[in-house]
């Protein structure tokens, strides 16, 4: 299967900057919010990020128009009607995401790939609560998107091949370095980190080092 459109849910801090990166590799882009305002916010934002992009001579005037012409936004999932890939990326709350895939499962066709964006939650679990757990997988881009090369491809337990190999293709057409990893709490780089970050903190309770 080969992506050509994709639908976002979420125009944050995520769903914004994975909405440029996708735009601007060539895809059809659909950002779903609740919210007007945040769907302003979020464009605002990816016009700010291509023009730094644009200054810097990483992209011509004519990248840059062609993503903005990619991209359009709406209220209501029906927009993502003719989308491949949906990619969820709301704010980390299992409940949150959990409501939103049922609410949005409904409006897509059988075909189309659900994805979530999550950095902690168990794919297995939100892959359970919709009829297409065969076409769900984890992809957890790092921010900021446009920027960080790494994404994480988390397989739930009914992950088909197919949905992987098409995901992990799309990751390398957006310029990303993916990495299939299994569904263990934290993913790699998050398990890797909090430790990390935890540490930190001991050192400095225990007063080893000074500033």
């Amino acid at each position: 299967m080969s992506i050509q459109s994709i639908g976002i849910i979420g125009a944050g801090t995520m769903g914004n900057g994975i909405a440029q990166t996708c735009a601007i590799s060539g895809l059809t882009v659909v950002m779903v919010d609740i919210a007007q305002a945040a769907l302003d916010k979020g464009l605002a934002t990816i016009d700010k990020s291509l023009e730094r992009l644009l200054s810097k001579d990483k992209i011509s005037a004519a990248d840059k128009q062609a993503a903005w012409g990619r991209i359009t936004t709406s209220t209501r999932y029906e927009a993502f009607a003719n989308c491949d890939l949906v990619i969820e990326a709301a704010t980390e709350n299992h409940a949150l995401k959990i409501k939103i895939l049922q609410q949005v499962e409904s409006v897509l066709p059988d075909a189309v790939i659900l994805a979530s964006n999550t950095s902690s939650i168990s794919i297995t679990q939100l892959a359970a609560v919709t009829q297409r757990p065969d076409r769900f997988i984890g992809m957890h881009f790092f921010n900021p998107v446009p920027m960080m090369a790494l994404v994480e491809i988390i397989r739930g337990l009914q992950t088909s091949d197919a949905t992987h190999a098409t995901v992990h293709d799309l990751a390398k057409r957006l310029g990303k370095s993916p990495i299939t990893v299994k569904n263990a709490p934290g993913f790699v780089v998050n398990r890797i980190l909090v430790p990390m970050i935890n540490e930190a903190f001991f050192v400095l309770a225990e007063g080893l080092a000074t500033p």
